[in-house]
């Protein structure tokens, strides 16, 4: 078996099988970097909405809610397909991998909102009413001193989630969307080994992935070491 695989090697990776991974790649690297960005701009948008105590932002408040838990209960896979054929009902003609991006940045704004809001959340009311003694305005208040003390704890679940996130776009190759799990479908319809088709398919997701956990790692190290961190005790 080992001998065949490595036999197979040389006609699985031709110019235009490369080409084909490469541009699934990018296109899965795409579709996770459109979702991540805005799912975050979004996402940090609707939970200032959620956190928000000003009478005249109740009604987007409660719209923020409704879509926030109404998205993080539905899965990835039907969220994606309603986009698709809603748009199809509707008399829009967009390409399945523009439904594939807006699907996507809907599905990661409502985690990312969620997240966010759980970080601001767990700051110490005491903070933020020391702040206003101290003749803070609510944006000085918040960007100042709120903001600060919940990154630490915003960083490692975005993160987590980001990376996850990367995995579960291979979903979009239900709705057509010529991403990494797709072209491996496509290799392996050629008659290639399904092991060393999705072996070539499991190292190019932990080349996209590998990087943002890594970055989450060294912001994590950086923004939440003061958080953390203990005084020590003297010997």
């Amino acid at each position: 078996m080992l001998s065949f695989l490595l036999a197979e090697i040389p006609r699985l990776f031709t110019s235009y099988n490369i080409i084909l991974l490469l541009h699934a790649a990018l296109v899965t690297l795409a579709l996770s970097a459109v979702g991540c960005v805005v799912g975050l701009l979004l996402g940090f948008a609707l939970s200032l909405a959620r956190t928000s105590r000003r009478p005249i932002l109740w009604p987007l408040k409660i719209l923020a809610l409704l879509y926030v838990e109404i998205v993080r209960r539905v899965p990835f896979l039907i969220t994606l397909m309603m986009f698709f054929f809603g748009a199809q009902v509707l008399g829009f003609n967009f390409s399945p991998l523009l439904t594939a991006f807006i699907a996507t940045s809907v599905i990661s704004t409502a985690f990312v909102a969620e997240i966010v809001r759980a970080g601001l959340l767990a700051v110490r009311p005491a903070q933020i009413e020391a702040a206003a003694v101290m003749n803070f305005s609510a944006w000085q208040s918040f960007w100042q001193v709120r903001l600060p003390q919940a990154w630490p704890l915003i960083l490692p679940p975005v993160f987590s989630y980001f990376v996850l996130f990367i995995k579960d776009t291979a979903l979009a190759s239900q709705a057509g969307v010529l991403e990494l799990t797709q072209a491996g479908k496509i290799l392996t319809t050629k008659g290639f080994s399904a092991s060393l088709v999705y072996g070539a398919v499991l190292i190019l997701y932990f080349v996209i992935s590998y990087p943002l956990a890594r970055l989450g790692t060294h912001l994590e190290s950086r923004l939440g070491a003061t958080r953390h961190s203990r005084p020590r005790r003297a010997v």
